[in-house]
């Protein structure tokens, strides 16, 4: 009996944690991100040509050029001086390391892939590999004003 109590209090327990938290949850998700370019015009061609996205809008004031995948939005951002622009080393600077973003599936990334290779100013930091052993598959580049990407793939679960 005292073990049939005890096992009923831990998962009574572990299910009042769980719905605890996610009702202290209180943001549903991603809205939108910017990222600083040095290329304004060759950074938003290359979200709208290598990857496929639109471009949905625009703030020549900033100056700001807006793309969307349908389900992601971002801003692109235009530095006042590219010149004088500094990258981004994650051992030194507070800030967005790199974006990773999901693709259907392992054939979208091989398409993805020999698409951006070609894709003016694209540095590949390393084409589709398993990642962290398996079974999804990523890869990493740098966009043509520096910002890294990462595309990734994980298969569901059966």
């Amino acid at each position: 009996m005292r073990a049939l109590l005890i096992a009923l209090s831990l998962v009574v327990g572990t299910f009042s944690f769980s719905t605890t938290a996610q009702e202290e949850t209180l943001t549903t998700g991603f809205n939108h991100i910017g990222l600083t370019v040095t290329k304004l015009d060759l950074s938003t061609r290359f979200f709208v040509e290598a990857l496929g996205w639109k471009q949905v809008g625009g703030d020549p004031k900033y100056p700001a050029k807006f793309v969307s995948d349908g389900n992601m939005f971002i801003t692109l951002w235009q530095t006042t001086d590219p010149s004088t622009a500094v990258q981004f080393s994650r051992k030194n600077n507070v800030g967005l390391h790199h974006l990773a973003i999901t693709v259907a599936s392992f054939e979208a990334l091989d398409t993805l892939y020999e698409r951006i290779k070609a894709f003016e100013g694209v540095e590949i930091e390393f084409a589709p590999e398993l990642a962290y052993g398996g079974p999804g598959k990523h890869m990493m580049i740098r966009e043509p004003s520096g910002n890294r990407l990462e595309f990734t793939y994980r298969p569901p679960r059966n």
